[in-house]
């Protein structure tokens, strides 16, 4: 596979893209418009057709993770390095720096892929096929967004105003959630791109006693997958599962590390915004639910539910060599509204 023993380096080099020539008292919003601006100012007239959406456009709340031929935007694999340069800069002032090592190695993931299913995937995994796609007119006055999607990733920003006002739905994901083969390329074997939402919350179910760990399941069987995927708002049903303050303390600190995990892989004006958020709706109703299995290896499921947002994390589907619930997807959903739009709910 020499294409993979050459490109990964590149590819990585790219990613690693720090946010120079901005001022630190800039907000992210004002970050976003000068980086979208640079980036636009960068393209071409065909690249411009693909990249530029109108604002209104239901494209915008038009959103999935599923491998696509193609999608919205302006693929990666089709802009010259300054402007994947640009791209990148752009897609990482949206996110922490945990954030933004994520979404790279989730990228990169599909470097694993391709080699683990071999040449019939080659154009499907591609650490390139990856689209960016600017809503609107970049502004500090107006309304306008962009999104960054493609295989396992959807990052959705919305500005309004000259400031970030929505960085929602928030989708991670990760085949293999573990890399449990010899692979070619930065991402080696033992690799656990999402390990702290995982590890937390099997942390977290295994410390209750009986009778929480009853109050806390739902089902027996994890669902085949998260709820609302694609749909521009989670409408949701009345909490299930275990209050917050029906937890000892210890396992409140974990369930909060849990959310943090999710929290915090935006930047920290923005995960403090949220932070106020769930202060100012409390703590204690904040409900965790479980399905399925109680160890790795076996479909599993939770849901983090407040006043204000949702978390929904599954792992059921086997990797791509096969072993068995070893592919994770996670979503941070804003249950005010998605996309900076009133939720109906």
């Amino acid at each position: 596979m020499r294409s993979l023993r050459f490109a990964a380096p590149f590819i990585v080099a790219l990613f690693a893209v720090p946010l120079l020539g901005l001022r630190n008292s800039d907000t992210p919003g004002q970050q976003m418009k000068s980086l979208a601006e640079s980036f636009v100012n960068s393209l071409d007239e065909a690249q411009a057709a693909k990249a530029k959406v109108p604002y209104d456009s239901e494209q915008r709340v038009a959103w999935h993770f599923i491998p696509m031929d193609t999608r919205k935007g302006l693929p990666l694999r089709e802009m010259n390095t300054a402007q994947k340069t640009a791209a990148l800069r752009l897609l990482r002032s949206g996110l922490s720096e945990a954030g933004y090592d994520k979404a790279s190695k989730i990228m990169l993931l599909e470097k694993v892929l391709l080699e683990l299913e071999g040449p019939t995937s080659i154009g499907r995994r591609d650490s390139e096929k990856y689209y960016l796609t600017i809503f609107g007119t970049p502004s500090e006055t107006g309304a306008w967004g962009f999104s960054f999607e493609g295989h396992h990733l959807s990052l959705n920003f919305s500005c309004r105003g000259g400031e970030l006002v929505d960085t929602t739905p928030q989708f991670f994901a990760s085949n293999p959630a573990i890399i449990m083969n010899e692979v070619e390329g930065t991402l080696g074997k033992g690799t656990r791109v999402l390990r702290l939402e995982e590890e937390l919350a099997f942390e977290l179910i295994n410390s209750m006693d009986e009778a929480r760990t009853a109050t806390a399941t739902i089902a027996e069987e994890a669902p085949a997958d998260i709820r609302f995927a694609g749909e521009a708002q989670a409408n949701v049903d009345e909490p299930v599962g275990i209050a917050m303050n029906e937890l000892e303390p210890e396992q409140q600190e974990v369930l909060k590390r849990l959310m943090s995990v999710y929290i915090d892989a935006v930047p920290e004006s923005v995960s403090n915004e949220r932070r106020t958020l769930i202060d100012a709706d409390g703590w204690d109703d904040i409900h965790f639910a479980w399905a399925g299995a109680k160890k790795p290896g076996i479909g599993h499921y939770y849901r983090i539910r407040g006043k204000s947002f949702l978390v929904e994390f599954v792992n059921t589907q086997a990797d791509a060599a096969g072993n068995p619930a070893n592919h994770i997807h996670c979503v941070w959903r804003d249950l005010t509204g998605d996309f900076d739009l009133p939720n109906k709910s």
